[in-house]
């Protein structure tokens, strides 16, 4: 893990899903099992709420390629997130067509940043992951 992740990650739960720097941006903690490793990892990521669970987006900034998270959670789909102080059970999935426009749109229109990694990525289009609530 780098040390700007531990830093987020320590700053995220000392102080209830709060991090300097994306106080207009809410995040979440994103626990995933290594599609190749097996082993736990955990991301700080921007979310959007959505009908049932949560929307993350394989953005790395734009760069030309997938974070590495997008690839173990396709292989691994039973994950948790840490939302402020609550922990949820969800279940991973890729949207796909209107879905997936609909999501990527109100985050381009709430979060310009990520308009711009739309236009720096060589990539097709930024994938749309869809965090759904496991039912208690």
């Amino acid at each position: 893990m780098s040390n700007w992740n531990k830093g987020v990650i320590e700053e995220f739960r000392s102080t209830g899903g709060k991090v300097t720097g994306f106080e207009t941006v809410p995040l979440l903690l994103l626990h995933h099992r290594g599609a190749k490793t097996g082993m736990e990892r955990v991301s700080p990521l921007a979310y959007q709420k959505v009908d049932g669970g949560f929307a993350i987006f394989a953005s790395k900034a734009g760069a030309d390629s997938n974070p590495d998270w997008y690839h173990n959670v396709l292989a691994n789909p039973e994950v948790s997130v840490e939302v402020g102080t609550t922990t949820h059970e969800v279940v991973a999935r890729e949207a796909a067509g209107a879905e997936h426009t609909e999501i990527w749109e109100t985050q381009k229109t709430r979060h310009p940043t990520f308009a711009e990694y739309e236009r720096k990525t060589s990539r097709d289009r930024i994938p749309v992951i869809v965090l759904d609530l496991v039912s208690a």
